[in-house]
């Protein structure tokens, strides 16, 4: 069997991103919902939830944009050399909630910290919602010419669609984000975070199933990689692919089911108390509706709304074969380290959240 680096290198991509997804997707999700405790103490106890890990956390995204870099170039060029904006956005944003995780803590004075509180619910929720936009708009296309270059502006990302995916994306990181703090908190701070997750769920489920049919009434080819048989559409022609279509049909039907379990053992696990699966499900159903995402603008990576000929897919975006293989080997050895690292963090952060002097 001949082994494909550009899908590789598509699914590799995607991992990182359901990894920046489903764990930074936490943090900006207790975030979201910081404002909404009441209490210096509180506040504090939410703040320390994720201190331990959430600079790692955002190493993900840093990572998927190296590995988009290397492995599809093209793809980069367009996007940071059209959507400056937006990025600096996103940076001020993350470097806003990181420095008013450091500062908050270090003067008593109530407004002071009611500033940086602010300042850390805003960066997340801002956050969150360019990620959705950013999803959104990967689906709905973009103005990219034959040249390969963004031909829109600003403005034109902010179409009806991509911002109904914002708004989803931060409904899913708020219940994400509760669910999360569910398993850290305990006493009166968790009861009443309990309730918000019964109140986020049901926000989340609306648009969740708002956006999947907006989804599929503007958008009717992303479930052509669902279908049994053979598929037709520009930029698809990629002989491997299409020798590949029923498994890719059999691995999407998989995700779809995943997806809906996910969604519905939240409240399950929630009643019976069990608050680890509870996150387990909660992060199973973000990498759910990433994949989802993913197969359905495969094997594209960048859609144009201009003609379906000018699209970026993983074969005319990528560097060369040589290239895909010597990083996909080393990946084989990193990416082992940095899983066993997470894993010793998360661990070694398990349980309860506790205050002591050298908290936030």
């Amino acid at each position: 069997m001949i082994m494909d680096y550009n899908i590789v290198w598509y699914i590799l991509v995607g991992v990182l991103l359901i990894g920046y997804a489903i764990l930074d997707g936490f943090d900006l999700g207790v975030g979201i919902l910081h404002l909404r405790s009441k209490g210096d103490y509180n506040r504090r106890i939410m703040m320390n939830a994720i201190g331990p890990v959430w600079d790692g956390n955002e190493v993900w995204l840093i990572t998927a944009g190296g590995a988009l870099f290397a492995a599809f170039p093209n793809v980069y060029a367009t996007a940071f050399s059209g959507f400056y904006l937006p990025f600096m956005l996103l940076l001020i944003a993350l470097i806003f909630r990181a420095v008013s995780i450091e500062f908050r803590s270090k003067e008593e004075n109530p407004r002071w910290r009611n500033f940086w509180d602010w300042g850390f619910s805003l960066g997340s929720i801002v956050a969150a919602l360019l990620f959705g936009i950013a999803i959104g708009n990967v689906v709905i296309g973009f103005p990219i010419g034959s040249d390969m270059e963004y031909q829109g502006n600003f403005f034109d990302l902010l179409n009806p669609y991509s911002l109904m995916a914002g708004f989803f994306s931060l409904s899913m990181f708020a219940l994400h984000g509760g669910i999360y703090l569910n398993m850290k908190t305990e006493g009166d701070l968790q009861k009443q975070i309990q309730k918000w997750i019964k109140i986020n769920y049901w926000i989340f489920v609306v648009f969740y199933l708002g956006f999947s049919g907006f989804t599929l009434y503007l958008k009717p080819e992303m479930i052509a990689n669902f279908s049994f048989g053979q598929i037709d559409l520009p930029g698809n022609k990629h002989e491997l692919v299409e020798n590949h279509q029923t498994l890719i049909s059999v691995f999407a039907w998989t995700i779809v089911l995943l997806n809906i379990l996910a969604i519905a053992n939240i409240p399950r696990m929630m009643a019976k108390g069990r608050e680890g699966w509870a996150f387990i499900s909660s992060g199973s159903m973000i990498a759910a509706i990433v994949m989802l995402f993913a197969l359905g603008i495969f094997p594209n990576l960048m859609v144009s709304n201009l003609d379906p000929a000018f699209n970026l897919d993983i074969y005319n975006a990528a560097s060369s074969g040589y290239t895909l293989k010597t990083m996909a080997i080393l990946a084989a050895f990193g990416l082992p380290f940095v899983a066993s690292y997470t894993i010793i963090i998360y661990w070694t952060y398990r349980g309860k959240v506790k205050l002591d002097e050298s908290s936030y």
